[in-house]
């Protein structure tokens, strides 16, 4: 069997506010179904072979070469074949609206075409990424397109980027009437602007970003075990941990560990993303 390929690059400067990671792969492995589990990006994904299929928890079902999932609370299940390659990229709140031109909320828990939401630029990144030679090549090729129809964007208000900011940099830590607080808005006023402009509740995105601090920590390999991680990250007990675990991922995290962690793991990173402005 051939060999699989996994590498991420950090974008160049330009782009971070936008995009916070890339991610190319190319994996030779059994047919079966991969999680993609919640997170604080919206998550593009480029086919670089067939399509990519994704069904979302809601039901909604996608099948095409390009796509972009929104911030969601349960695992989306994406079937796959013995190869699968392409390019992800995770993108931010802002990168939601300079580069799809819509709020994130307005793809929460559900997906859509980038054709849709990008035109013409996303048959022009298919065409021009498959033949590509490298993952350096398609990097930069990337770069440069997306570079080129980003439009100028903010967040609606400075409250709500502070907002998000402080819940992405603690992972979660901070509560929510402290952050309400801050910005001198009521718990339930900033809970209705946040799920506006985000689709979550800043609760809801809390869990998740506690759950992902965990993931973090078994994919990097903690030698430590499942307790010491779960209190780490600011689970009230391993019970507390198990159950957000389940709800977010859909299994357990001993079967996820199992099934799902050899897929993330082992990525080469190849340092900041080339491209030509």
């Amino acid at each position: 069997m051939a060999s699989s390929q996994y590498v991420r690059a950090t974008p160049p400067p330009p782009l971070r506010p936008l995009i916070t990671e890339i991610s190319g792969y190319r994996l030779h492995s059994a047919p079966g179904v991969h999680r993609g589990l919640p997170s604080p990006s919206l998550t593009a994904i480029i086919a670089l072979d067939e399509t990519v299929d994704v069904t979302f928890d809601t039901g909604h079902q996608l099948s095409c070469t390009a796509l972009v999932g929104g911030l969601h609370s349960r695992p989306a299940h994406i079937p796959y074949g013995e190869l699968q390659h392409g390019i992800q990229l995770e993108l931010t709140p802002l990168g939601a609206r300079a580069l799809l031109g819509v709020p994130a909320a307005e793809l929460a828990g559900t997906g859509a075409e980038l054709a849709d939401l990008l035109g013409r630029a996303s048959a022009e990144l298919t065409e021009r990424l498959r033949p590509a030679g490298t993952w350096s090549e398609r990097f930069a090729l990337l770069c440069t397109v997306l570079h080129r129809i980003a439009d100028p964007a903010s967040l609606p208000s400075p409250e709500l980027d502070r907002v998000w900011r402080r819940l992405i940099e603690s992972d979660g830590h901070v509560p929510i009437g402290e952050l309400a607080a801050a910005v001198g808005w009521s718990r339930q006023h900033l809970t209705a602007r946040f799920r506006r402009e985000f689709g979550p509740s800043p609760k809801l995105l809390a869990r998740v970003l506690r759950f992902q601090a965990a993931r973090r920590r078994i994919v990097t390999g903690a030698r430590t075990s499942l307790a010491d991680i779960a209190a780490d990250c600011g689970y009230t007990d391993q019970a507390h941990f198990n159950r957000d675990w389940r709800e977010f991922s859909g299994m357990a995290p001993s079967q996820w560990i199992a099934e799902e962690l050899p897929f993330v793991q082992g990525a080469q990173h190849l340092g900041d993303a080339p491209w030509v402005a």
